[in-house]
């Protein structure tokens, strides 16, 4: 990689810029002796969590010392919640970061939540690393529980409706396949202890899950539920309340902050796990989508309650209404204020729902079913004017826009959720906030005020620079240039071969994902598995069994997938994953920050995806292999450094000779 003046950028073992962010304690490489001695002097209990610490690793399969970065992690976090300030610590792969939050978390003795960033995640933390933590110590006895939305679990209301014929003639649509499924999930919940669909076999099918479970904003609640005593969503919230540690996900976290906190139990500390994800999943949980499917799925609720079928016409006419003028404004952002055709619609649309409302608050029975039923659907009927009120006043820190794809509907989401977490969770709680990523500027968008957290990276344990090699294929055109995509599939031929398969190559686009399996499938000589051809996970499991294999993705796979070892000696990416300019949300958030948005927006998203990218690679200590990039911009460009700097610190090259090189060593080619 060369600058444009052509002079050489700094090799792998050259001094990197400082990051120019003030009052941040930084490093690419594992935390130092001196950083682990002061963190031990400021950290209150700090020889018992080092004690603690030599215990647990010790216990771990085939035994072992802790590492250097996880530490120097488990101390800074000890030394957070004890002065109750806020810490972001970035933890590269291989520090065993979930440890070394876990641990002070639990010998602290405070009330915490862990959130995590998915529910996979979720049930790691709760099946696998907490029981082994409790294993290993002695003391304090600890207890622990898994909270995840209340949809996640069967509702034994909804069981005992369907049993009684409720709604059967809607799940009749199905067909005898959706009625075999909803009696195997009947008999499923009559069986479980925990109602979590996380303990089936096979994921169940949205109608037939559907008609077993509720969403927050349908229930009631347990007080006025025939079966609110025996609900396994009330247990696992009830279990939550007496737990000392609380696992969650971001979701629900933010279904919790959109509350006004009254989903998740008081705590006093929370860690959020893979935080570089908190912005983009606070901003989806504190929005909401309006189209056909809300409006016929309210209508459902009235139909099964309410004997004058006008009402529910109503409410489907009022949604296809919504969306017929939204055909016009596919991919476009709305304008403040609404177009009068929209703002018409949404009135029309609050007018049904609101008489709905009102007929539904009429209703008096002594029947426990139809009560429920009835309940529900006020439930969704508040929460629907809620949500066409904001529609309709569109404040200012909110943006509206139809997204592409599948059928209009109305998107809208907070521009910032900085002001929100700052007016909850920062100011009543301490915050510890971690991932192997952090994009550049993340604490301020996030609502973290200056001097009120620091900043801590313990690197990695793995040796990036001898394991590793980052290669930018510098001699290619441009990717918006005539030309590329050939010599793209060219080069990535190449590096396939000297790797013998092993290879997840990732697309910016689907387009471009096609366009590689086309042209390489019948080129290269090896398997290549493509995204799209079967469910994710059984995609992975082929690849992770047969090292001569490539796998082909899109950004969905960025992030995620971990197949350490041998199946995976090369990744490769087509080009700087920067985000759609077209994005309504981006696009506010970029008017907002002016002439600083490429640099503030673009580079730092752009720089956490492809570092996640990078780090499906070295997943190991015993790993090796390399990361192509096949857009000569990350060589080139003045935001290069930037980019650079959030990737793992691996040897780099520009001559495609030294990668082939390297992989064949590495492969024994």
């Amino acid at each position: 990689m060369t600058d444009p003046d052509g002079s050489p950028p700094p090799t792998a073992t050259d001094p990197v810029p400082d990051d120019p962010a003030p009052g941040r304690r930084t490093g690419a490489s594992p935390a130092t002796s001196a950083e682990i001695a002061a963190a031990r002097r400021r950290g209150p209990g700090a020889e018992r969590i080092e004690g603690a610490l030599t215990t647990v690793v010790a216990g771990l399969p085939g035994g072992g010392e802790a590492r250097a970065g996880q530490r120097a992690m488990a101390l800074a976090v000890a030394e957070a919640v004890g002065v109750d300030r806020h810490l972001v610590v970035r933890a590269g792969t291989g520090t065993g970061k979930s440890l070394a939050y876990l641990l002070p978390a639990v010998l602290s003795g405070r009330k915490v939540v862990v959130a995590t960033a998915s529910k996979a995640l979720q049930d790691q933390l709760a099946e696998k690393d907490l029981p082994f933590l409790r294993s290993q110590l002695p003391e304090p006895v600890f207890t622990w529980a898994v909270v995840k939305g209340r949809a996640n679990y069967v509702c034994r209301q909804r069981v005992d409706e369907l049993e009684a014929g409720v709604g059967q003639a809607e799940l009749a649509l199905g067909g005898e396949s959706v009625r075999e499924e909803l009696d195997r999930l009947v008999h499923w919940a009559e069986t479980t202890a925990t109602g979590d669909r996380a303990e089936l076999a096979e994921e169940p099918s949205v109608r037939a899950w559907s008609a077993l479970s509720v969403s927050g904003d349908e229930c009631p609640g347990a007080g006025t539920c025939p079966r609110g005593g025996e609900c396994f969503a009330e247990h696992a919230r009830a279990a939550a309340a007496e737990a000392d540690i609380v696992v969650a996900n971001l979701a629900l976290y933010g279904v919790h902050i959109g509350s006004g906190e009254r989903v998740l139990p008081e705590h006093e500390v929370v860690v959020i796990d893979e935080c570089h994800q908190l912005e983009d999943v606070l901003s989806s949980t504190l929005g909401f989508e309006l189209g056909t499917g809300r409006f016929a799925a309210f209508a459902g609720r009235v139909r099964s309650v309410i004997a004058d079928q006008q009402l529910p016409t109503n409410l489907i006419e009022a949604g296809a209404s919504l969306v017929a003028v939204l055909r016009g404004y596919i991919g476009e952002q709305l304008p403040r204020p609404l177009p009068v055709e929209v703002a018409d619609a949404v009135v029309l649309a609050r007018s049904r729902v609101e008489a709905a409302a009102e007929a539904l608050r009429r209703i008096q029975t002594s029947v426990h079913d139809a009560d429920q039923r009835r309940a529900r659907a006020q439930r969704v009927a508040t929460a629907l004017i809620e949500e066409l009120d904001i529609v309709a006043e569109l404040p200012e820190n909110y943006v509206a826009w139809v997204p592409d794809g599948g059928d209009p509907r109305l998107a809208v989401a907070p521009v910032e959720v900085g002001p929100v977490l700052g007016a909850t969770v920062w100011g009543n709680r301490t915050a510890i906030l971690t991932s192997a990523t952090i994009p550049n500027g993340m604490a301020r968008r996030v609502g973290l005020r200056p001097n009120h957290f620091d900043e801590l990276d313990v690197g990695s344990p793995f040796d990036y620079e001898h394991h590793g090699l980052l290669y930018c294929a510098l001699h290619l055109p441009d990717p918006r240039a005539e030309g590329y995509r050939d010599a793209l599939h060219d080069e990535l031929a190449s590096l396939i071969a000297a790797a013998g398969g092993r290879t997840l190559a990732l697309f910016t686009s689907w387009r471009a994902l096609e366009a590689a399996v086309a042209a390489l499938r019948p080129k290269v000589g090896v398997p290549v598995l493509a995204q799209g051809d079967l469910p994710v996970g059984r995609l992975i499991e082929q690849f992770r069994a047969d090292p001569a294999t490539c796998l082909f993705a899109t950004t969905g796979l960025f992030q995620g997938i971990d197949v350490p070892g041998e199946t995976l000696s090369l990744v490769t990416i087509d080009r700087l994953p920067f985000p759609r300019p077209d994005d309504p949300l981006l696009n506010a958030r970029r008017d907002r920050a002016g002439q600083a948005a490429f640099a503030t927006i673009d580079v730092p998203r752009a720089a956490t995806l492809l570092a996640q990218a990078a780090g499906r690679l070295i997943r190991s200590s015993e790993d090796r292999g390399a990361v192509a990039v096949f857009d000569r911009r990350l060589g080139t460009a003045r935001y290069r450094w930037e980019i650079i700097r959030a990737l793992p610190p691996f040897a780099r090259t520009r001559h495609r000779a030294d990668v082939e090189a390297f992989l064949r060593e590495i492969t024994g080619r």
